[in-house]
């Protein structure tokens, strides 16, 4: 790849992870957690027939839809920034987006496990390892590089030690230099497409991958 062609691969990664992360720190039906439950006890404290279990339904979207018409907003059910500030006064955890983008690209990557290996392959009916990578961020609206040694070159080096998940993970298999792509899930996991079991999780640590691995990189 020549040097203009880098220079655009990186603006573009740069434009789309821009758009993503300002996306994936909304909250919407299927969500989860702490966070849910204090935005439905909100919209309870306000009228609203919801209950605050934590679990971001189809009663909450309602509900959400119902504050969105009646303060002028957008009633599409997502709590983006405006109706996250009108319903909570606050604005949305800045911590929200690379969390909620890992957990989107989790959801994605573990609906594919045991998805066989083919060689540039792309798509559900078979992946290699770039191939794969580039389809679940692409499914979240991360634009990636195709092949494992260009997607070596998107984001920022992060060390091992400093390891996320959510970060690329590189390894050195049939050629020198980063010739194999995962994502890191934490605690010492990736998954990525294998050769031999196809959509995999694996440690990084393990025999096979321990002595290959070649560094990291962060886009989220």
């Amino acid at each position: 790849m020549n040097k203009a062609a880098r220079i655009l691969v990186m603006f573009l990664m740069l434009v789309c992870t821009v758009s993503v992360t300002y996306a994936s720190g909304a909250y919407e039906q299927g969500d989860e957690g702490q966070d849910v439950a204090s935005i439905q006890a909100r919209l309870n404290t306000l009228g609203y027939d919801v209950v605050a279990d934590g679990d971001f339904g189809p009663a909450t979207t309602r509900a959400v839809k119902a504050f969105q018409k009646e303060r002028g907003l957008e009633a599409d059910g997502v709590i983006g920034e405006q109706t996250y500030k009108a319903l909570m006064g606050r604005e949305i955890p800045a911590s929200r987006d690379s969390s909620t983008a890992f957990r989107r690209l989790t959801q994605t990557a573990f609906r594919y496990i045991g998805v066989p290996y083919v060689f540039g392959g792309t798509t559900p009916s078979g992946f290699d390892c770039s191939g794969f990578v580039k389809f679940v961020f692409g499914n979240s609206g991360i634009y990636m590089p195709r092949t494992a040694d260009q997607q070596f070159e998107v984001g920022q080096s992060v060390s091992y030690n400093r390891l996320q998940p959510g970060d690329l993970v590189f390894f050195s298999t049939y050629t020198s230099g980063p010739s194999h792509s995962g994502i890191y899930l934490g605690d010492g996991k990736f998954i990525s497409a294998t050769s031999s079991r196809g959509v995999a999780v694996d440690r990084i640590d393990s025999g096979y991958w321990g002595s290959r691995y070649v560094g990291a990189r962060r886009v989220l």
